[in-house]
């Protein structure tokens, strides 16, 4: 069944397209944005805590980079008899590792995002769901990245699509093993303020002050600490997190392909740069059932939106791709941000 898609207001539409990332570090931000906006900050923070009560934005804050803080982060599936799927996906969710948990059409017909405060731990987390269901969890950690960034641009005419992250917030590019723990960059302090502000910031005139007060610090060095980890990669971005799917774009597409080895890099770069590709991954085959090594996430209004983005895909590809599936998500099962605390534990 089709949602119908909210009615937004220009500055409902404006402030999503313009602040998914680059929210300012400064002591009063609202101000800031509502001049660039032309309204009043009373009005922008009136508007911003509606779109987070009515659930179009997910949240509103920092994303953090669980891998560069030490932690492990893979993607895996399971098939799932029909006769079990409500039974075994209350015990996957269970798991509080499991932060997010999709329904797609496939033989591998659940799949689920693990996050752990180690990357050793993901095997033991695995093992213990294999054990918990009796079926077996295909692991696909990523091996390399081409791309991440989902980015929604809402139009008037209703026309939503995903669209490249603006330069202004693109995020640093960093080595895989780069990370912020191993580094030694974060200090206790550091590990609080991301464990009060992984769910979000509050929407107020001076959220940074708010945030001083829980630490019982200044808010010049909330502010600071915030700067330093979003130059070093710990955050990604800082801004709006809209639910995409609740704007409109309901199809949710995970299209994977057989490619050659030797050419993954070169093909997910290509790919990695089509403006409707979220995320783009090289990720393991499983042979002989699962033959894919290259994953691209394409998001659309209807699967005719998304397949004809897929037939674009498969012209770049051309001779050079064996066998593709668009896998579409049929139900959410479980949607939770990240889980950093245990992550943080010094």
């Amino acid at each position: 069944m089709q949602l119908s898609e909210p009615k937004l207001s220009q500055l409902e539409r404006d402030f999503i397209n313009n602040y998914q990332g680059g929210f300012p570090l400064q002591e009063r931000p609202f101000k800031t944005i509502a001049k660039q906006l032309s309204c009043t900050e009373d009005k922008l923070i009136e508007t911003v805590n509606n779109l987070k009560n009515q659930k179009l934005l997910s949240r509103f804050g920092p994303l953090y980079d669980a891998a560069r803080l030490g932690g492990g982060l893979t993607l895996a599936a399971i098939t799932v008899p029909e006769d079990r799927y409500e039974v075994v996906t209350e015990l996957v969710n269970h798991y509080p590792e499991v932060a997010h948990n999709y329904r797609r059409d496939h033989e591998l017909n659940m799949w689920f995002v693990l996050a752990t405060e180690t990357p050793e731990e993901i095997i033991q987390v695995i093992s213990s769901i294999e054990k918990t269901t009796g079926l077996t969890v295909y692991n696909f950690p990523k091996q390399q990245e081409f791309y991440i960034g989902l980015w929604l641009h809402l139009s008037a005419d209703g026309k939503h699509t995903t669209v490249p992250v603006p330069m202004s917030v693109s995020e640093p590019i960093l080595k895989a093993a780069d990370t912020a723990v191993n580094n030694g960059q974060l200090d206790e302090m550091d590990r609080k303020l991301i464990s009060v502000t992984q769910t979000g910031f509050v929407i107020e005139d001076s959220p940074y002050q708010k945030i001083a007060n829980q630490l019982d610090i200044t808010q010049l060095e909330v502010i600071q600490r915030l700067k330093n980890m979003l130059s070093n990669g710990i955050i990604r971005r800082i801004g709006a997190v809209p639910n995409h799917y609740k704007l409109g774009l309901t199809a949710n597409g995970m299209t994977v392909w057989d490619v050659d080895d030797n050419k993954v890099s070169e093909l997910g770069n290509i790919i990695g740069q089509l403006d409707f590709v979220s995320h783009c991954y090289q990720r393991p085959r499983h042979l002989p059932m699962w033959r894919y090594n290259l994953f691209a996430m394409v998001h659309g209004a209807s699967k005719d939106e998304v397949n004809e983005k897929v037939k674009q895909i498969k012209n770049l590809l051309g001779e050079n791709c064996k066998a593709s599936e668009t896998l579409f998500s049929s139900a959410i099962l479980k949607k939770t941000g990240l889980r950093l605390t245990a992550t943080l534990a010094a």
